[in-house]
């Protein structure tokens, strides 16, 4: 957790930058990719018992292990590098979340849908029960692919998204900033009622 200075000269008081057209950001655990080479070794045992076998006691025993290292081996596989790391995109219509390399699982939220945005100081995989996509009934859904710092979006339903992301203040900052509602004026707003009676 970081500790803002209250300095003057510190950089956190003065008034934040202008908020980007686009804001992206993403957060990277590159120790899942331990997991992932622990998920292609099951792969290559279940292929080593596949090819290269001395099992006498039949081919069901046999079967049932190369099949069970196999399917291991790829759930640990895809587990892992789908959330080796989660990138976020905030533009001027929807919040989005992409996991992993090939962007999957993907989430796109509008604006309209979104009533909130917090700063969450620290996500860790024990809040949640592990990493990955999550659900929890009591707290909602996350994204969560390391320890630190992360965003809390709230929809209209009242269902929260938690996304462990960098920087995740300025990701609370792009949202905010496109949830403010635009100046009062023609087709800005509601149209201003007549004037008070004067009091006697």
């Amino acid at each position: 957790m970081r500790e803002h200075s209250h300095d003057p000269t510190h950089p956190s008081a003065h008034p934040a930058e202008p908020v980007p057209a686009v804001w992206t950001g993403r957060a990277t655990n590159r120790m899942q990719w331990l997991l992932a080479a622990a998920g292609v070794a099951c792969i290559a045992l279940g292929i080593a018992l596949a090819v290269d076998s001395s099992w006498t006691s039949g081919i069901a025993p046999l079967l049932m292990s190369v099949i069970g290292c196999v399917t291991v081996g790829l759930l640990m596989l895809y587990g892992t590098l789908a959330f080796v790391h989660v990138a976020v995109r905030v533009d001027s219509d929807a919040v989005e979340i992409r996991c992993g390399h090939m962007g999957l699982p993907r989430r796109r939220i509008p604006l309209s849908h979104v009533v909130a945005a917090d700063l969450a100081p620290l996500v860790t995989p024990c809040h949640w029960g592990g990493w990955g996509y999550r659900w929890r009934p009591e707290k909602g859904t996350a994204v969560v692919v390391r320890r630190g710092e992360g965003i809390i979006v709230t929809l209209g339903d009242g269902r929260t998204l938690t996304v462990t992301v960098d920087d995740a203040e300025a990701a609370v900052r792009a949202i905010r900033d496109r949830l403010r509602p635009g100046p009062a004026g023609p087709g800005n707003g509601p149209a201003a009622g007549p004037p008070a009676p004067a009091e006697a």
